[in-house]
């Protein structure tokens, strides 16, 4: 696992994602991919219910609270497939 996915990992690990049910993968361009659901964050590349993918400049705006991830996603920085429900309900929760 590269250090910039072991970074991730401990940042979402470090957030309070209760109000988050549902698998979230976030990929990170040129990186990989980490997964987080009910067991916990790690690295991973499984299916879920919502994929957002980024540059790692975006994904850190975003979990410093530097960029909010509804404009991310307006301008284009920020992909999301899936459910865009869940996609709403994890924005609230890395917000």
């Amino acid at each position: 696992m590269s250090d910039v996915i072991e970074t991730i990992v401990a940042e979402l690990s470090s957030k309070d994602t209760s109000g988050f049910s549902g698998t979230a993968k976030f990929v990170i361009t040129g990186e990989g991919s980490v997964m987080m659901d009910a067991e916990g964050v790690r690295a991973g590349d499984d299916e879920a219910d919502v994929t957002l993918s980024a540059d790692l400049d975006v994904f850190r705006a975003i979990f410093e609270g530097d960029m909010n991830p509804t404009m991310a996603f307006m301008s284009g920085k920020l992909k999301i497939d899936g459910s865009m429900g869940k996609a709403m309900a994890l924005a609230s929760v890395l917000s």
